[in-house]
């Protein structure tokens, strides 16, 4: 009786997998897995005016090479070196709110202007999520057991990210690319109402 019981199930099993392979071949896949999304719409919170001219994009990349480890204790044992890329974009802009009454000086007969840019900013990186991971990893006895029982975090690679961003585009020609940008925004709509402009 258990024998013949073992090889009825067997062979539902058999003619199970059986219609899901014929199923698979002619397109069709009674277990294909669904998605449901009951997430709330975006509400919007408020606006915001603003009067910034974004002037210039930087692309930038860089490679984090972060280790950490206990002194004295083997590396064998507990520590963790990672390399992690990192790639984003940072904006220069020119908040044309800064003008002063003294920034902008208008000619008698209103044919030439003399401006006085506010100095270009910069605004905080924004870090691309899609290109930016982790490399490689090399890691200790412990420390694989530890990311075994808790998924390790990466939101201190993404803060240490931002900070090399924003020291690297401090150091590049961005601002100096955003006022030339912006001068050449300014001239060509000044050129359009027959007025010349000065960039002092």
């Amino acid at each position: 009786m258990i024998k013949r019981i073992m090889m009825v199930l067997v062979g539902t099993i058999i003619l199970g997998l059986a219609v899901v392979g014929v199923s698979n071949m002619a397109g069709f896949n009674p277990f294909q897995s669904q998605r449901t999304d009951r997430s709330q719409p975006a509400l919007l919170k408020s606006i915001k005016d603003i009067s910034q001219y974004h002037a210039a994009v930087g692309n930038f990349e860089t490679v984090l090479d972060v280790e950490d480890n206990i002194a004295g204790i083997p590396t064998l044992i507990t520590g963790r070196r990672t390399l992690f890329v990192a790639a984003g974009t940072v904006d220069a802009y020119v908040d044309l709110s800064g003008f002063a009454d003294n920034d902008l000086t208008l000619s008698a007969d209103g044919k030439s202007v003399t401006v006085r840019l506010p100095e270009p900013q910069l605004d905080k990186p924004n870090l691309d999520h899609d290109r930016s991971y982790v490399f490689s990893q090399d890691r200790g006895v412990l420390d694989r057991i530890a990311d075994a029982m808790e998924a390790p975090q990466q939101a201190q690679f993404f803060k240490l990210a931002e900070t090399k961003l924003a020291s690297a585009a401090e150091e590049s020609r961005l601002r100096e690319q955003a006022a030339q940008n912006t001068r050449s925004m300014l001239t060509g709509m000044l050129s359009s109402l027959g007025i010349q402009a000065t960039f002092l």
